[in-house]
């Protein structure tokens, strides 16, 4: 399906301010729907007698009057004379009757967008009147609100460019809705914001009240106080504003934003949206100190490692068998390349791993290994890209364990050589070869039986913990080939 922007570009020849208007618009009018209890399609001329259906919104207060996609449709000037009524006469224009649709009775309003004094398109407000409504006053302020900022949208005034509304973060209809009049008096306030100011410490009604000084007696932080009520305030003179959070002096947090009602240029008050998000924060810091305290683990853990490998090492110095001291040796390269692991989680917020910088570490610690023995460099090709911790452990492990082989076993004393580590990532799949161009698998050399401690951890690190496959295979101009294949997806 095309965006607004690609349908507009198509089929109008609207100026890009035009379009940048229609997106402020289309990001606003969930709140219309909402207040509406209707259906929201924006139609664009396509020439003098048809219609082009550019975007849509559904309530989220009331069923929809098109359950179907209408984005893409058009319509002509007999199937619809309020888009042409509205757009000429530049006012919003209703019809006498309902009409149905799909079995279902819906009565439509054409509503023009007016930038610069200049009608752009037409929005069509289309409600389902099979569900019979009894009028209630949440329901007449509902109406009401949203009555004064479909003007607003015809005469131009909503919404507007500056500052912008963040609207993704902001509080909706559901949320909580305060409309306070010209003086900043609470003429109506619906259940979920009643409930956020009795959290927030005011014990009783807030109609009469005057909102500004209430909210600010009640927030803790004196420059959030001040901040808030300057906000309800210039909404009151006609200035929109960002959303805004704030905590009360009980400690509940709340999320405000203001708008101005201002029909036909004449002030009418504000409407107050507000969040009651205090579980949420909750949530979030209790998420973050456990986020702080996992990583603390990590660094800890990375310590420990640390200490076991110098305490290998300096026991290795301290025997005077040959084999031990290999031993030793492996075993302190084995439990480094876990540390790196722990260090790059020790770092991470979200317990996963850049590979690339574990295995550009892990390498040349290997290369300064072997260049005692040898002149074997090792090279990486590809990228691993960003895995799951609970992947990266294990597969630097495997990977380690591979380049290690190949330096023992591929050359000999003094050989030059070359061990390149490829890389190739997809949705699903990661795909290592390890390849070198030494002596090549010896006759009758099987995976499966190899006694070497080496490749029987990779296997079983593999098998169990990567849920991999792996094979060892001769290359075809010499060396030795070792392929994995590892899923991405998450493990069950």
């Amino acid at each position: 399906m095309s965006t607004l922007t690609d349908l507009l570009a198509e089929h109008t020849r609207l100026s890009g301010s035009a379009v940048d208007h229609l997106q402020l618009v289309v990001a606003e009018w969930q709140l219309l729907s909402d207040l509406s209890f209707a259906d929201f399609l924006m139609w664009a001329p396509v020439d003098d007698t048809t219609f082009l259906c550019v975007a849509q919104a559904r309530p989220t207060t009331a069923p929809t009057a098109h359950p179907e996609d209408v984005v893409g449709s058009v319509v002509d000037v007999e199937e619809h004379p309020q888009l042409r009524r509205a757009m000429t006469e530049a006012r919003i224009c209703r019809e006498e009757d309902p009409r149905w649709h799909l079995g279902v009775p819906v009565r439509r309003e054409a509503i023009p967008v007016t930038r610069d004094g200049e009608v752009i398109a037409v929005l069509s407000r289309n409600t389902n009147l099979a569900v019979p409504r009894v009028p209630s006053p949440l329901e007449i302020s509902y109406l009401g609100s949203a009555a004064d900022l479909c003007q607003m949208i015809s005469d131009g005034t909503f919404p507007t460019a500056e500052p912008s509304p963040d609207v993704h973060t902001s509080p909706r209809v559901g949320d909580g809705l305060i409309r306070l009049d010209a003086s900043g008096a609470v003429v109506f306030a619906s259940p979920n914001a009643l409930s956020a100011y009795h959290r927030m410490g005011h014990a009783s009604d807030l109609v009469g009240v005057h909102l500004a000084p209430l909210t600010r007696s009640l927030i803790g932080d004196p420059f959030d106080a001040t901040e808030v009520a300057q906000r309800i305030r210039a909404a009151l003179d006609g200035q929109p504003s960002m959303r805004i959070e704030a905590e009360s002096r009980r400690g509940a947090a709340v999320l405000f934003r203001a708008l101005p009602l201002r029909p036909r240029g004449s002030a009418a008050g504000a409407l107050v949206l507000c969040r009651d998000v205090t579980e949420v924060r909750r949530r979030d810091r209790a998420l973050m100190s456990k986020d702080a305290t996992i990583r603390e683990i990590h660094h800890r853990v990375k310590n420990n490692l640390q200490t076991v490998a110098a305490l290998l090492r300096l026991q290795s110095r301290r025997t005077s068998s040959e084999e031990a001291r290999e031993a030793l040796a492996e075993s302190v390269r084995r439990v480094t390349s876990i540390a790196l692991v722990h260090e790059t989680l020790s770092m991470s917020v979200d317990e996963r791993v850049d590979l690339d910088d574990v295995v550009d570490k892990v390498i040349p610690m290997m290369s300064d290994v072997a260049a005692t023995e040898s002149q074997v460099v090792v090279r990486r090709e590809g990228p691993f890209g960003i895995v799951p911790a609970e992947l990266a452990t294990p597969l630097v492990m495997v990977l380690t364990e591979l380049v290690q082989n190949a330096f023992e076993h591929a050359y000999a004393a003094g050989q030059r050589g070359e061990v390149v580590v490829h890389a190739e990532r997809s949705a699903k799949w990661l795909d290592v070869v390890i390849s070198d161009d030494g002596r090549g698998l010896p006759q009758g050399f099987s995976l499966e039986r190899t006694d070497r401690l080496g490749l029987q951890i990779v296997r079983t690190l593999v098998e169990s913990e990567l849920r991999g496959s792996l094979s060892l295979r001769r290359r075809p101009r010499g060396g030795t080939e070792a392929v994995l294949r590892v899923p991405l997806r998450a493990r069950r």
